[in-house]
């Protein structure tokens, strides 16, 4: 009875071990086969089988390795296959329970809480928090209304200075024009004096362009003198010399700087002086009891007589005659310089 004792012992020792070996595996292939529903249900039993033929080998490995007798074990295997059976069902059970558990429970809808009413102090918060973002969205606008300003500032800064600058290159244009004007004068002079008549203190130039009495008084301005004013019988007879000497053998009408444009017959040099010196043509007349020249002729009558229509004068460059002439007519020129 003592030896049967311990081998009984033995043998529940072994057989609460091969239920802790087998246990959950046989949990694992439960899962495993519910999981997959009605698809392993034909190979169930099969697969049932083979596991309860693995338990009995392993179990029997068990009993050579603690020595016991294999025919107490083989007596007994019903049993403790019937108890593995047992636990394992109720495992299986209690698995399908806590899944049936798991799918119903996301299905069902929790209980919503109902939710506090506000309260006084709560709103009293939320007001200072909007007042708090709207006081820092209006110290960002002061910030980019600042930088604005500062940017407005250095832009009418650089728009005075280009004024500035823009204003001393106008000036510095004007000063070249100015330069440039008085360059052309002094060159002018200086051509007159050098290629024309020089008499006394003025230099005489003939010019061979066909202008108006203003264009040429203004080509002569341009050049740093004037239309030729010859103030004396000395000039008058120069300047016949210089232009008899100049467009010989023709005659050629040249223009002077005297006029009467302001009042007919109140005649004035361009720099308006009276004139006190005159040279105007007259027609031959035949001596007492003689036939009339064939110097005298009705084309040319005394001068001046072009009345309101003729108030420039020019002068012939065969004999120096001074002849009264439209001031839109276009002729020959002659520019007097200072010397």
């Amino acid at each position: 009875m003592g030896s049967l004792g311990a081998g009984k012992s033995s043998w529940m020792q072994a057989a609460w071990l091969l239920g802790a070996l087998l246990v959950p595996h046989l949990l694992s292939f439960g899962h495993g086969a519910r999981g997959h529903g009605k698809e392993w249900e034909g190979v169930w039993g099969g697969a049932l089988e083979e596991e309860r033929d693995r338990e009995s080998l392993m179990l029997k490995n068990l009993q050579e390795a603690l020595g016991l007798p294999t025919g107490v074990g083989n007596k007994d295997n019903l049993a403790e296959n019937s108890e593995g059976k047992e636990v394992w069902e109720a495992t299986e059970t209690q698995g399908e329970e806590e899944e049936e558990e798991t799918t119903t429970t996301p299905s069902s809808s929790p209980t919503p809480f109902p939710s506090p009413s506000p309260t006084s102090e709560d709103t009293v918060t939320y007001i200072l928090g909007r007042l708090a973002s709207l006081d820092a969205g209006l110290h960002q606008l002061h910030i980019r209304l600042h930088v604005l300003d500062t940017r407005v500032v250095e832009l009418t800064q650089g728009l005075r200075r280009l004024r500035d600058a823009a204003s001393d290159t106008r000036d510095s244009v004007q000063a070249l024009k100015e330069v440039q004007v008085r360059s052309e004068q002094e060159h002018g002079r200086l051509e007159g004096c050098l290629k024309g008549l020089r008499l006394g203190h003025k230099c005489f130039l003939l010019s061979r362009d066909f202008e108006t009495q203003a264009a040429a008084q203004a080509r002569c301005k341009a050049r740093g003198g004037s239309l030729a004013q010859p103030a004396d019988r000395q000039q008058m007879d120069a300047l016949s010399r210089y232009l008899r000497a100049a467009l010989a053998p023709y005659n050629w009408p040249v223009w002077l700087g005297v006029h009467d444009r302001r009042s007919e017959g109140l005649y004035l040099f361009e720099n308006g002086q009276r004139v006190s010196f005159f040279a105007w043509h007259r027609a031959l007349s035949p001596e007492s009891g003689a036939q009339p020249s064939a110097a005298s002729h009705p084309l040319s009558p005394d001068q001046p007589n072009g009345g309101i229509l003729e108030n420039c004068v020019a002068q012939a460059s065969d004999d120096g005659s001074w002849w009264d002439h439209d001031c839109e007519r276009r002729l020959y020129f002659v520019c007097e310089f200072p010397f």
